[in-house]
């Protein structure tokens, strides 16, 4: 008992520490591992709260895809090889998949490292959680995949509704679609960056839009898909009528667009695409609804009248079955007892005399009672 009441002591203790050292590191900014995959923190690392900190040029897009803090750090190795990494946090995971599209480049390749990764030559680019992460190196071998991979695990995961990506991504058709142009968008900054068909007056971010864009090549003919997601099919309605208006005054310059909407999304297709290219790329998104009944239907196992009136009848046989079981194991038990210890256990002389007061005789008197 000394030696368990030691263990459960030694288990809590050095589970507070690892919970403080844990809350020490948050605290202190930093979330990048001091070593992984036999890379060591060469020096102190970079912390800061300023998105200019962690790119000049697009400080005012990360600002706007929730950007929270920056840590850079240099790594070497024991045969001289250096690795420079550059990580922003975001407030949540949308915001680290929205900065990480924009940042890949078409002819990227495809690499399995954290959520979604790529690379380009030496420098890789992949987003775990809310985090992205841009790890440029001296010299690649072939671990260096598996070596960031490991990095990637042991990167703080956000907890709850953050950790969620965003779902608008998914609507954009596979058919014909150029490999790494899909972007997501939640704000003016990137829409002008990406060189969106529509501007930001006509999307309108203040009633709650996300935004993504993704090329295409149909026919021979290159084109550029636009999904606007709003909260409601109403405000989507509300601006496709916008939209509609705006293109009959021409006010939209010289892009060909074709608009559609789809519940609460307007699609959008631009470029030099026939009337039937254009229909065809229109008609690949359809929303589909997730319906939630969450009122009691009455219908389970429990609410029903019937299982219940069944288990009334069986709750009534098995006590009744357990009276008479009860009641043949006592009677059994009493006669058994009975027969082996006559007038010893049950039945005793002094237990069976009764005290008789004779009061309807009045012939005869106390003492004669017996």
């Amino acid at each position: 008992m000394r030696m368990l009441r030691f263990f459960i002591l030694l288990v809590t203790v050095l589970g507070g520490l690892g919970l403080r050292q844990g809350n020490s590191q948050t605290a202190n900014g930093k979330f990048l591992p001091p070593a992984f995959g036999g890379w060591q923190l060469s020096q102190p690392s970079e912390i800061s709260k300023n998105p200019a900190v962690a790119d000049p040029t697009n400080a005012r897009l990360l600002a706007e895809y929730g950007f929270t803090d920056f840590e850079g750090a240099t790594y070497t190795r024991e045969d001289g090889r250096k690795l420079t990494i550059k990580a922003a946090r975001f407030q949540d995971a949308s915001g680290a998949y929205g900065a990480f599209t924009f940042y890949k480049t078409p002819e990227m390749l495809n690499e399995k490292i954290g959520d979604q990764g790529y690379s380009l030559n030496e420098r890789v680019l992949f987003y775990r959680g809310n985090i992205l992460v841009d790890a440029v190196f001296q010299k690649l071998s072939a671990m260096s995949a598996a070596e960031l991979r490991e990095l990637a695990e042991l990167l703080p995961r956000p907890q709850g509704a953050i950790a969620n990506l965003p779902g608008l991504p998914t609507y954009l058709p596979k058919t014909s679609y150029v490999r790494n142009t899909a972007r997501y968008i939640v704000g003016p900054v990137a829409l002008e960056k990406t060189g969106a068909p529509l501007t930001a007056d006509y999307v309108d971010f203040s009633r709650g839009a996300e935004v993504v864009l993704g090329d295409y090549n149909v026919s021979g003919n290159p084109a550029r898909l636009m999904l606007i997601s709003y909260p409601t099919p109403q405000i989507a309605a509300s601006q496709l009528t916008k939209i509609e208006t705006a293109r009959q005054a021409h006010q939209l310059g010289d892009v060909q667009l074709s608009v559609r909407r789809t519940g609460p999304i307007l699609v959008l297709a631009s470029g030099a695409l026939s009337p039937d290219d254009s229909r065809f790329l229109l008609s690949s998104v359809n929303y589909d609804a997730d319906v939630i009944w969450n009122e009691n239907t009455h219908f389970t196992r429990r609410d029903n009248v019937a299982n219940l009136i069944v288990g009334v009848i069986l709750l009534a046989a098995i006590i009744g079955g357990m009276s008479i079981v009860a009641g043949i194991a006592f009677g059994g038990f009493r006669l058994a007892i009975k027969r082996f210890f006559p007038d010893k256990v049950f039945d005793r002389p002094e237990q069976m005399e009764i005290i008789a007061l004779h009061l309807s005789d009045p012939g005869r008197r106390p003492q004669d009672s017996t």
